[in-house]
């Protein structure tokens, strides 16, 4: 076994992501307050090819070299764009026939190995504060709340690596189903 060489992964340009095929998600961060979770979430946005990330609240805004950091270049990628409040945010996308849904730790809440994506829908993932959570404003105008099963002496996950859970979720369901 060897590691393949980054020539052999196949790895399209800019210019071909942005027309690529997407997955119908568009994240939504909800206050996120650092800008190393900012940059993963483009990144991992990038692995993925969803459809946007909509940073609302205080979450940081590219160009920014923290953000950079961690995007290493998907801030380019992906498309973005920025709304003062989550609300506003989650309320065009319900207008646009997107499915509201938080992850946060609620009850009543859907467990993610219990999910099932419909191919034909289209999804909104909040994900919030690394210490408050998504806003219960936004929790309240949720379809639902997805919640990822833990077993450890720990409450929660970082939200970048929740971010990546989820993404793959959603990604694998509606790719390879």
């Amino acid at each position: 076994m060897k590691k393949t060489p980054n020539a052999d992964l196949g790895r399209i340009s800019i210019e071909k992501f942005k027309s690529a095929h997407k997955i119908p998600v568009v994240l939504v961060l909800d206050n996120v307050r650092s800008m190393h979770n900012v940059g993963s979430s483009f990144r991992t946005a990038d692995a993925f090819r969803i459809e946007k990330i909509i940073l609302s609240g205080i979450t940081a805004q590219p160009p920014h070299r923290e953000i950079h950091k961690t995007a290493l270049g998907a801030t380019e990628s992906v498309d973005w764009e920025y709304q003062a409040e989550p609300i506003d945010a989650i309320m065009k996308l319900r207008s646009e026939g997107y499915q509201i849904i938080s992850v946060e730790q609620t009850i009543p809440h859907t467990s993610l190995e219990k999910l099932s994506v419909n191919s034909g829908n289209k999804y909104c993932l909040v994900f919030g504060n690394e210490v408050f959570g998504v806003s219960e404003d936004v929790i309240k105008a949720s379809d639902f709340c997805l919640e990822i099963p833990q077993s450890g002496t720990k409450h929660s996950l970082n939200i970048s690596v929740s971010i990546g859970i989820v993404l793959w979720t959603f990604f694998e369901q509606l790719t390879y189903k």
